[in-house]
């Protein structure tokens, strides 16, 4: 096929950040200064983020057989360039500057960040099982050297071991469920093995097999029940930053070619896989939440409850119908919102490095009476993961019970009252907690004046958005609904 200049500019988020990673790489190699990696890092985030406009005037367009540039896939590439900017912002702050700050190689950080969401953009983007392995493999390989990059902190290396180990094993589930498929369907493309299980009507065995064997890949790295034994320890020994984006962009790029591989063949999800994918959700909205009720560690809690969190977005995927589309893409984004948050407090609260981050429950204790703005945005992350009402987490959990409520699935709809109940315990906790009278202990604390440097801005920008979307949603409404399957 011959390339254009629409192929281009619908190419140019992608084109953008792999440049970005050239010039990151480049001036790596040239003088190490974390500053100007850094700089360079948001620049070429921020310029791809800005290609996305031109990228919609051009959209849909099928750019090679592997990628489809459309209004779905802008929307998720817009998302996970924004989820990125955030954690690298917040990873600059962690990383400290000067002789109190990271011990080790702070640059190289930024390159496998930069790395793994130009793989996440590559997934969104995918039409075809050639394209959904080369974007998986890109987004998963960079995160194996980020969850292990506090080397000299013996969880972090564990973490990164372990994670390494897991996703390969579910990378080699991806491969056998892809051949099998291919030999059933004779086709790679979303739509080709669409149209050929369409034509039989209920799919094969042989075809069935393959989706479900591509669905224990995929649920790996979700972290959906019972592929979710690695999530609490690599949240843990990750460094804060990293754990942000594994919540976030990592989940949101292969959560969105889920979407789009079962939006294309919905016999994809009809028959024994619909009970399958209602099973899994089940399981892990009741055992994300119930573990989550155990601990003490601020990092594992959030890892239990995003097992939680994804389980309701199966809801709207086993629907796939309706609102199905609009309730993931508003999920999604709020749910975005609300974790880069929390990390976020995380992260300024471990910064300057000192040892492991602070991530004990005990190190928050009476933190409104030290830092009354941080844990504010504390507490409205809080209320939003919980689903309350006048923060952005709430439109988001609605719109799953509308679309549960849509396509009668009562079994579904009861479990995510029962999940978000027993939600709503563990996250008043960490509320609580904030506020209790401060013992005099020695602990981690964030810096002096954090709200004036750049991650603690942004920080109170996502808590405002956070809220902003509570009180009005209808911007991200408009923009969801525009970015259906059918743009």
């Amino acid at each position: 096929m011959e390339f254009t200049t629409q192929h281009f500019i619908a190419l140019a988020p992608l084109l953008i950040t792999t440049a970005t990673i050239i010039v990151v790489m480049l001036a790596i190699a040239w003088r190490r200064n974390h500053s100007q990696t850094f700089l360079i890092s948001v620049a070429g985030l921020n310029l791809a983020l800005l290609s996305i406009l031109p990228a919609l005037k051009v959209a849909p367009l099928a750019v090679t057989p592997l990628l489809q540039i459309d209004n779905f896939a802008c929307l998720y590439m817009a998302l996970i360039l924004v989820a990125t900017l955030a954690c690298v912002t917040l990873a600059h702050a962690y990383l400290g500057d000067g002789g109190s700050g990271y011990p080790g190689n702070r640059e190289e950080l930024y390159l496998l960040i930069l790395m793994a969401a130009a793989g996440g953009l590559v997934l969104v983007s995918a039409q075809h099982l050639a394209g959904l392995f080369i974007g998986l493999e890109l987004l998963s390989v960079p995160v194996y050297g980020l969850v292990a990059y506090a080397f000299f902190n013996k969880r972090s290396l564990e973490a990164g071991i372990k994670y390494m180990v897991l996703s390969a094993a579910g990378s080699a589930f991806l491969l056998f469920g892809m051949a099998l498929l291919y030999a059933d369907s004779g086709s790679l493309s979303f739509v080709g093995i669409g149209q050929a299980l369409a034509a039989t009507g209920l799919p094969s065995s042989l075809a069935q097999m393959g989706l479900g064997m591509m669905l224990i890949g995929l649920a790996f790295k979700l972290s959906l029940v019972p592929f979710h034994l690695w999530t609490p320890d690599v949240y843990e020994g990750a460094p804060a930053p990293v754990a942000a984006f594994l919540a976030t962009a990592s989940k949101v790029a292969v959560f969105a070619v889920m979407v789009r591989l079962f939006q294309i063949s919905p016999a994809a999800s009809s028959g024994v896989l619909s009970d399958v994918l209602t099973i899994i959700a089940i399981a892990s909205i009741l055992f994300g939440n119930l573990l989550a009720l155990t601990q003490s560690n601020l990092k594992r809690l959030l890892g239990y409850s995003s097992i939680a969190h994804f389980g309701y977005l199966l809801i709207a995927l086993v629907a796939s119908k309706g609102l199905a589309v609009e309730a993931i893409g508003v999920y999604l984004v709020t749910y975005v919102i609300t974790s880069l948050g929390a990390f976020g407090v995380i992260t300024l609260m471990s910064s300057p490095y000192n040892g492991r981050d602070a991530d004990a429950l005990y190190e928050y204790r009476g933190l409104f009476w030290r830092r009354p703005y941080l844990t504010a945005v504390l507490t409205v992350m809080m209320l939003s993961l919980a689903g309350i009402p006048l923060t952005a987490g709430f439109i988001g959990k609605f719109y799953i019970i509308a679309t549960g409520v849509e396509s009668h699935q009562w079994w579904l709809v009861g479990s995510l009252v029962l999940g978000s109940a027993i939600g709503v315990f563990y996250y008043l906790r960490v509320m609580v907690t904030l506020y209790l009278i401060e013992p005099n202990l020695r602990r981690h604390d964030a810096q002096l004046h954090w709200e004036q440097r750049a991650g603690g801005v942004m920080l109170l920008a996502i808590a405002a958005l956070a809220f902003f979307l509570g009180l009005y949603p209808q911007p991200l409404l408009v923009l969801v609904q525009q970015a259906g399957l059918a743009g």
